[in-house]
């Protein structure tokens, strides 16, 4: 009996100690803790079977740093409620993905991404990292959406100032310690496309200038959440029975990096339309804008 007991009381403790996080979509995930010097020396991601290798790639003189993973774009789902979709960026996987929650929760879109140089957790300005956020009690929201195709930004590699953003810059309302930074959003990558996928940006969440065009389009607007995993965290319960649900339909990310070429929507439907309230994104504005030009600094 003690030998019972003691084993119950063990679990409990376990059970304590593990980080855990309830999703309004009804899943959880676990965090699991690595030390980055361990992650940096095995060069892998914990809770994957099998390495995500980086490895450099150069484009017109400049050097991207791109994970030898897929980089296609998916559209699952092309008709949502925006009011009840949820965006999801794995650092792990090196995607984003648009869900539906309801009582059946959809994936409707995935796309590669580029997050910042440093695979850890923003902890302040400059430190070239992106900025996580696993609790959707108290998730990062778009502030605003901002037409951004005239946006420069200089690097500071010797290519000096040059676009930089694609159409649009989907501004992000962090929380916590981050939450007066304004300068990190989700945006193009125009003049970087073939850092997509990969770690190259200052804090931003790069995409292809295609798949910020149908993320705008079809899925974005103001107040939505999104959330930031770590490079330990796994997948959601939501999203585990979201790809189920899609059976032979859903594409998992797979190793084979392709290039920046690569850049096609796979769909039968082909571009985006215009989506009906592009005009109240566009004009949905929480900060004041004096010109077309990235205010405070947005990092690339």
């Amino acid at each position: 009996m003690r030998k019972i007991i003691n084993a119950i009381v063990c679990g409990v403790v376990c059970l304590a100690g593990m980080q855990m996080m309830s999703c309004g979509c009804g899943g959880e995930s676990h965090k699991h803790e690595v030390d980055d010097e361990e992650l940096k020396e095995r060069n892998e991601v914990p809770g994957t079977v099998a390495e995500i290798p980086m490895k450099e790639v150069t484009v017109d003189g400049k050097t991207y740093n791109v994970a030898d993973v897929s980089d296609e774009s998916h559209i699952y789902k092309r008709e949502v409620n925006r009011d009840k979709c949820l965006i999801v960026i794995s650092k792990r996987e090196f995607r984003l993905y648009v869900y539906e929650c309801g009582e059946d929760t959809v994936l409707a879109a995935s796309f590669p991404v580029c997050y910042a140089k440093n695979p850890g957790p923003k902890t302040r300005e400059g430190d070239m990292s992106t900025p996580e956020c696993n609790d959707l009690s108290d998730p990062f929201t778009i502030s605003e959406i901002k037409s951004a195709s005239d946006w420069e930004h200089d690097f500071g590699d010797g290519r000096g100032s040059l676009k930089a953003y694609g159409d649009w810059f989907i501004r992000l309302k962090l929380t916590g310690a981050l939450a007066s930074n304004r300068s990190i959003g989700i945006h193009g990558s125009t003049n970087n496309a073939a850092s997509v996928p990969g770690r190259d940006s200052e804090g931003c969440i790069r995409l292809r200038d295609a798949d910020i065009r149908t993320l705008h389009d079809l899925y974005a607007q103001v107040g939505q959440k999104v959330l930031i995993k770590g490079v330990g965290e796994q997948k959601l319960g939501f999203e585990q029975r979201a790809e189920q649900a899609l059976g032979s339909q859903y594409v998992a990310p797979k190793a084979g990096y392709q290039s920046a070429e690569a850049q096609s929507i796979n769909t039968d439907e082909g571009t985006a339309p215009d989506a009906e309230n592009n005009e109240e994104n566009e004009n949905n504005e929480d900060y004041p804008t004096e010109n077309s030009q990235a205010l405070e600094g947005e990092v690339g």
